[in-house]
């Protein structure tokens, strides 16, 4: 699942591949990406690329008319290619194209999606904000009005499960199931520890966390293009994805969280004082 810090990555390559190359058509694979039936996707043919900005996981190409709303769910991503001629644009190991953003001087923007259900979806809106999923965005993690008196306001008397409420975009937008993992094993926090029971260190904990975690992934994850973004956020990963692996601080071994199915991890050593969460 592509997260902030990978959207933030793509945002600014596009920022410098796509803004002022004019769309020449767009080519919709799978209509049922489509979320906004009542504005054809050929309402930005011939319209010229201004701006990319990142709303959570989400991606808005400005124009000087309608906007492209990408949203990338549990499996979509982009993926960029200067001309025809590129390999990256026939290659048989890439995945499925939903749809393709043609430009005038032969670039192209192909957006997948690789999950078992299609997750990708795309909106023609005027104004970003009448798509349900970014009107309902809480505070941006990585924003500097990001503070720990809003952290506090979004986890004081929830009992709600510290992963579960990480993950929840309407509370913070961005992060997904892998950063969360990470955020709990840096805050030293257990992932299914309600919300209402952090102390005013535990929430201290928790925010720093969230600061560095993410600050650092997109710091690290600059400059990495498209195609590579993927690799590179599974190799820097301390504890998701990494079952039965030592912990990279203490040497202990790294367990699955109860009821993830393995698809969320934990350091009982470092997270839940040496016992492993009950299944």
């Amino acid at each position: 699942m592509p997260e902030s810090p990978e959207v933030d990555a793509l945002g600014a390559f596009l920022r410098s591949h796509a803004v002022g190359r004019r769309i020449a058509s767009v080519d919709l694979v799978e209509f049922r990406a489509l979320k906004t039936r009542e504005r054809p996707l050929r309402e930005l043919e011939g319209r010229t690329v201004s701006g990319v900005r990142r709303f959570g996981k989400h991606l808005v190409l400005d124009t000087d008319g309608p906007l492209l709303l990408l949203s990338f769910g549990r499996a979509g991503w982009a993926r960029w290619s200067d001309g025809p001629e590129d390999p990256a644009a026939s290659s048989p190991d890439a995945p499925p194209v939903i749809a393709r953003v043609l430009f005038d001087d032969g670039a192209e923007l192909a957006v997948t999606d690789t999950g078992d259900w299609l997750s990708l979806g795309l909106s023609v809106v005027d104004d970003e904000t009448t798509v349900p999923a970014i009107a309902k965005l809480g505070p941006d993690p990585l924003s500097d009005a990001f503070t720990p008196a809003v952290l506090a306001r979004i986890v004081v008397g929830r009992r709600k499960r510290l992963k579960a409420l990480l993950q929840e975009q309407e509370s913070l937008a961005g992060i997904g199931n892998a950063y969360s993992d990470e955020i709990l094993f840096a805050a030293r926090l257990s992932p299914l520890v309600q919300a209402v029971a952090l102390d005013e260190e535990e929430r201290e904990a928790l925010y720093a966390a969230i600061r560095d975690v993410l600050g650092s992934a997109v710091e690290a994850r600059r400059d990495v293009p498209p195609a590579e973004l993927k690799a590179a956020k599974v190799a820097a990963m301390a504890v998701h994805g990494r079952t039965g692996e030592p912990c990279p601080d203490c040497g202990g071994t790294v367990l699955d969280v109860p009821g993830s199915k393995g698809g969320a991890q934990y350091c009982p050593e470092r997270q839940t004082g040496g016992v492993p969460l009950p299944e």
